[in-house]
């Protein structure tokens, strides 16, 4: 006690020697009070990269209303789209004003929108069930829109193509949740499982169907579609896939929930974030959009699964900041892979599904060998 005493008389003496405007040790340790405004600081990489993704989305488009067997002036592409527009004399004759109006720009607007849309789905299912190798896919939804698209195909009613395709990827993603929720609750787990298991079912209906009855016009059209093409996108399916986008957009507004949520279940909950009707919500939300994106152009891979592990390299985990650079970044992704498929092998075009992959897997492989995407 006596010791403890000394050493609090010292301590007081010291403390009385530097006087009351000396700084301690801990006082000079601390930050300086400018640091306090650095949390800004990475906000302003992100939007230079949404800046420069817009902008190069932009030219890209432009680019894409040039290039084909027919080539146009960059020039003389815009000032066609502007003749349409306010029905002015276009500076193109038919032919050309056709090529440019009615064949390229909805394929630019269907691409630009499957691929934004899936980018933006293939952000959420990722946090949801905090895996790398989430896509738009693991609810079984292509498959089952799959289903649908090969039924009305061997039919010979293709007119009804992305209704059947939008009707089968709804009933795949109520099988899923169904079996998810009869086995316990739709856990991450579950709900992957139940997503397996339903895909390889409608997988296994799709090989039946094409093995019994496609033959000729039908097995090749069924062949494109089940690769992703997006060469029958036309003023009329265009509308479609923008419909995908506009209801992705709320997905835009889910950056905190999906925030907490990536953190776990039990982090998510004590941040006040009701999780069972979060993560159904957004899985909901998430198929319904897929749906109506592959009605369109079929199931076109590694969009969904590659762009967000290589937009987190830009802007950030942040999902506020990181949604729409996904979206921005899948829209050129898939902008630049039909302009190829369609463009580099002229007289045949490839189905974009394939140029998808020739990219992505190697990207994916690249990002998996530099430590990037970790399970």
């Amino acid at each position: 006690m006596a010791e403890a005493g000394v050493g609090s008389v010292a301590a007081a003496q010291a403390r009385g020697r530097r006087g009351p405007g000396a700084r301690s040790a801990v006082t000079r340790l601390a930050p300086p009070p400018a640091a306090t405004a650095a949390p800004r600081a990475p906000h302003r990489p992100a939007r230079w990269a949404l800046a420069a993704l817009a902008a190069l989305l932009l030219l890209t488009a432009v680019a894409a209303a040039c290039v084909g067997a027919a080539g146009v002036a960059p020039a003389d592409a815009l000032g066609a789209i502007a003749a349409r527009v306010t029905g002015d004399a276009s500076p193109l004759d038919a032919i050309g004003d056709a090529i440019v109006v009615d064949l390229r720009v909805p394929r630019i607007l269907a691409a630009c929108a499957v691929g934004a849309g899936l980018a933006i789905v293939g952000v959420v299912m990722q946090a949801l069930v905090r895996n790398p190798l989430a896509d738009p896919y693991l609810l079984a939804v292509s498959s089952g829109a799959s289903v649908g698209a090969v039924l009305v195909l061997v039919s010979g009613v293709a007119l009804l193509l992305p209704v059947a395709a939008f009707g089968g990827a709804l009933l795949a993603l109520l099988a899923t949740l169904g079996l998810a929720g009869a086995a316990g609750g739709a856990t991450p787990t579950r709900t992957v499982l139940s997503g397996v298991v339903v895909a390889a079912a409608a997988s296994a209906v799709v090989s039946l169907v094409i093995f019994w009855r496609a033959d000729g016009d039908a097995y090749r059209e069924i062949l494109a579609w089940l690769l992703g093409s997006l060469a029958s996108a036309s003023w009329q399916s265009a509308p479609v896939a923008l419909a995908g986008v506009a209801l992705a957009l709320p997905l835009l507004a889910s950056g905190r929930m999906l925030d907490a949520l990536a953190l776990g279940d039990a982090a998510a909950g004590a941040l006040g974030v009701d999780v069972r009707r979060t993560r159904s919500t957004l899985l909901v939300a998430c198929a319904l959009v897929t749906g109506a994106l592959v009605s369109v152009s079929g199931a076109i891979g590694f969009v969904g699964l590659v762009v967000p592990h290589a937009v987190r390299l830009l802007v950030g985990a942040n999902h506020a900041r990181l949604l729409p650079a996904a979206a921005l970044a899948g829209a050129l992704v898939l902008l630049v892979a039909d302009t190829v498929a369609r463009a580099a092998f002229d007289p045949r075009e490839l189905p974009v599904g394939i140029v998808t992959a020739l990219l992505g897997a190697p990207a994916f492989a690249a990002l998996m060998l530099t430590g990037r995407v970790r399970a």
